[in-house]
């Protein structure tokens, strides 16, 4: 179990402790204080993520079980957030609908590529994607103006990155037809 592996289980970790934070109703604790914790539960996930993604590819820590780990801690931890922030009534329910199906259709679709030993590797959007995502979800928790525009931008560059996959397994397919 190397750096990255556990980075990726801490934030599997974190993800159930954010949902709880944006979805249970506290009595006694002042709703600024809710969203200030939550906002640093997600933010240290967001962190570990971006660490373990470096650690492994600049110290050579890739693994097989991190591939494993790492999307599924960033499904786990996007999926808590946007639950939450659902219950919480703080996001609008298509946009989020949207946005967890392409994950969710891309995160199988990307098994397929590989089992087809094509790359799946994050293009540019991929990354832009990610950033306007966790960056809507502060947004959003801590009901920050503009939280919406960043949320319909996510959904954008959430798409736009979905179709790069799509483009990339058609393209592949018709080289190999060549």
């Amino acid at each position: 179990m190397n750096l990255p592996n556990i980075l990726a289980i801490f934030r599997m970790l974190l993800a159930p402790l954010l949902f709880f934070l944006l979805s249970f109703s506290f009595e006694n604790i002042h709703q600024s204080w809710v969203n200030y914790f939550a906002t640093l539960t997600f933010s240290l996930a967001a962190l570990s993520d971006f660490f373990d993604g470096y650690i492994a590819r600049t110290w050579g820590q890739s693994t097989k079980l991190g591939a494993i780990l790492d999307p599924l801690a960033d499904k786990m931890l996007i999926l808590a957030a946007f639950l939450g922030l659902l219950l919480a009534h703080k996001a609008n329910e298509w946009v989020v609908y949207i946005i967890l199906v392409r994950e969710f259709f891309i995160t199988g679709f990307r098994v397929v590529m590989v089992s087809e030993n094509l790359d799946v590797s994050a293009s540019f959007a991929g990354k832009l994607k990610t950033a306007f995502q966790m960056t809507a979800i502060i947004f959003l928790i801590m009901d920050w103006m503009g939280a919406g525009f960043l949320l319909y931008a996510a959904l954008f560059l959430t798409l736009y990155s979905g179709f790069e996959y799509i483009y990339v397994y058609i393209k592949a397919h018709k080289e190999r037809k060549k």
